[in-house]
Parts: C-alpha cells; structure tokens; sequence
C-alpha cells in the first residue's frame, strides 16, 4: 500500500504471470509445498465449509480515527472504545460484516493482559454491531521503529505519517526477538483461537516490502506457531506486488485461504482472480480501491461481489492516519484533497461520495437476500 502505481502494476504483473503458472504446472492445488511436517494447511473441503459459513465478506480495513497508529489503537491511555462503536456503527449501517484490523506486539509486550482485554472489549464491540474481524499480527509497511507512549502527532496531509511496522528493525537487531514474537503470537492465538467474532488470522501484511527475503524466516516462524495452536480460524498471509519467487510460494502453499492486495484497475484485478482461481480457495481481496488509480467501489466491488470474492478496502473514516491523501503525494497545507484517496466517511460520519454509500448499501443488502 506504500508504492507508485507504476512499479505497483510492473510487479504484480510478474507476479500474475508466476501465480498463473505454478498453478497449472509447478504448485498442484493440494500439494504440501514448503510446510515443515507437522504443519497442516486446511483441506479443501473446510475452507468450502468456511466460505459457506461465511458467506460474502464486505468490509473495510479499520482503525479508529482518532489513532494515528496500531499503538494509539491500543495502548490502554488511547484506546478509544466510544469512536470504535461509532465508526463501526456506521459501517453495519452500510451494510459492512467484516473489517481487518492491525496489533502490535508492543502493545502486549507492556501489558499483556491489559491489551488482551482491549482485544475482547473491541470484539464486543464488533459483535454488536455484526462485524467480523481479520486481525493483522506483524506488518512490513511504513515506519521502521517505534516506542511505547505517545505517539507522534499526524504530518499534515501525508499519507499514513505515523504507521509503523511489526516488528520492524528490531527483529534483526534484537536476537530476543523472535522469542517474543512467539510468545506473543502464541499467547493471543490461544486467548481467541475458538472465537467465532474472529473471521481469519493474517499472520503477515506484505511480508518482503521493506526487507525482500530477509521477512522470509519470520514469515516461515509465524506460520509454524500459529499451527502449533491450531486455532479454529483459517490462517492467512495476503500475497501483494512481491518481487520474491520464494515468498509467494510460500504463501500460497501454506495460507487456508487465499487474501490479496490489489488497488488497479478492474481488467488487472480481474486477471488477479483469474489466475488465483485455480487453487480452489476461498479468496478475499484484503486491500484495495484507490480513487486515483481508478480502483473504485463502483467498478470493483461489484467484480468481487460477482466472484464471490470477499472485499476489504483500505480506509474508512477521515482520521488520524491521513488515508484521504495519496501515496506519496504530499499536501503539504493538509487542505482537503478533491478527490479522496482511501476514506469513506468524513468525521462526522457523512459521506465523501454519497453515490458510494448508496452502491455498497445495495451491494450489501443483495448479498444478505441472497443468502
């Protein structure tokens, strides 16, 4: 979600052409490629069950507007739980069932029973209003360190100014590290691993975009302990525009369901589902529809509604994290952008693009007639 259009579209075309190919030739749909041997990916048959349980997830990629990163979201001094049921209040209005949501270890790490508590409060919070939620363990994008306490203010009309990784540059710098990962990973798998208000677990957004093949290792450690738990939810890792042969077949031979990013436009997003189609998965498109590069809801949701394929955009309510600016197109005066990037909703829950909400109401409300 941090790169130009250009080299966006260069990448993943590759990377369409390897999927297209390991899927007729190199990866055969149910082979154990690359797994250690007690790991398990789900069968076939129950990822079918789970999609059938399901049904079609619509939804959005959330953070409260008032944090400006997954630290603010949930260290106990910032988190909010009065805009959290708001702003998903808004999103059950408009017919939404499931939103992803980013952790940090840190915020374990200094209070571990506090953060699993906030956890369960926003579940609760969730459950209420009918949303599922795809929590996101670690993450290449953006920032390389971070800190406890409080967090920077947001750089006035720069997109997402203050996301940080997980772990980031600690994991090669702290030989401690992966130790805390696993336990972290372990502790809140086995805290929620029977809650059905969890949809899936993203165990790695974009593993590789900030580090290529060096995320590979972690990448393989954090399949292996969320195996060791075997939680009741699918597990996942969302191929994206990764230059790395090793990364994406390792994802794809070991995720129970399949989950991508794509923010182009429909022919591309199309060829995507194409070509992911041939392994038989459940798919969930986890990252997408960016106005300026014609990825939109009008000329997308309805493709993933048609295929069945679960949709997530990037952002919903105008906030902290300054997802209605572009990638890498500063406003430096933070003034209002005429055409907004990500966001849905303006803060006080009105929409940026009413014709939007009417689309994903009806979209929604179809599916729930259909069901």
């Amino acid at each position: 979600m941090n790169f130009t259009r250009k080299i966006q579209y260069i990448k993943w075309i590759s990377i369409s052409v390897f999927i297209f190919f390991i899927s007729c030739n190199g990866l055969e749909k149910n082979e154990q490629h690359e797994k250690d041997n007690n790991i398990a990916q789900w069968s076939l048959n129950r990822t079918n069950d789970w999609k059938a349980k399901e049904g079609w997830l619509r939804g959005c990629n959330f953070i409260a507007s008032t944090a400006i990163n997954q630290l603010e979201m949930w260290q106990a001094e910032t988190f909010d739980s009065a805009t959290i049921d708001r702003e998903l209040g808004w999103a059950q209005n408009l017919g939404f069932n499931c939103v992803r949501v980013f952790l940090h270890h840190l915020a374990w790490e200094i209070d571990k029973q506090g953060f699993k508590n906030r956890i369960d409060t926003y579940l609760n919070i969730a459950s209420k209003q009918k949303i599922q939620t795809i929590f996101v363990f670690f993450d290449d994008c953006w920032s390389p360190t971070y800190h406890a306490g409080r967090q920077p203010d947001p750089k006035p009309g720069i997109h997402n100014s203050g996301w940080v990784r997980d772990p980031g540059d600690l994991y090669f710098k702290d030989s401690n590290c992966a130790k805390t990962l696993e336990a972290y990973v372990k502790d809140i798998l086995s805290a929620f691993k029977h809650d059905n208000r969890i949809a899936m677990w993203d165990l790695y957004n974009e593993a590789g975009s900030a580090y290529g093949e060096k995320s590979f290792p972690l990448l393989k450690q954090v399949f292996t302990w969320a195996r060791e738990v075997n939680p009741d939810q699918p597990l996942t890792s969302p191929l994206w525009d990764c230059p790395s042969i090793k990364i994406i077949s390792y994802i794809l031979s070991n995720s129970d369901i399949i989950t991508y990013h794509n923010y182009r436009d429909p022919e591309d997003h199309r060829q995507v589902i194409e070509n992911l189609k041939h392994f038989d998965r459940p798919l969930v498109c986890t990252e997408y529809m960016a106005r300026k590069n014609n990825s939109l809801f009008s000329n997308i949701m309805p493709l993933l509604k048609k295929e069945q394929v679960g949709a997530l955009s990037w952002g919903f309510v105008d906030g902290k994290t300054n997802t209605k600016y572009q990638w890498g197109v500063p406003v430096p005066d933070g003034s209002d952008p005429k055409i907004w990037f990500h966001d849905i909703l303006r803060k006080d829950g009105t929409p940026f693009n009413e014709e939007e909400v009417k689309l994903i109401k009806r979209l929604s409300s179809e599916s729930e007639k259909e069901k």
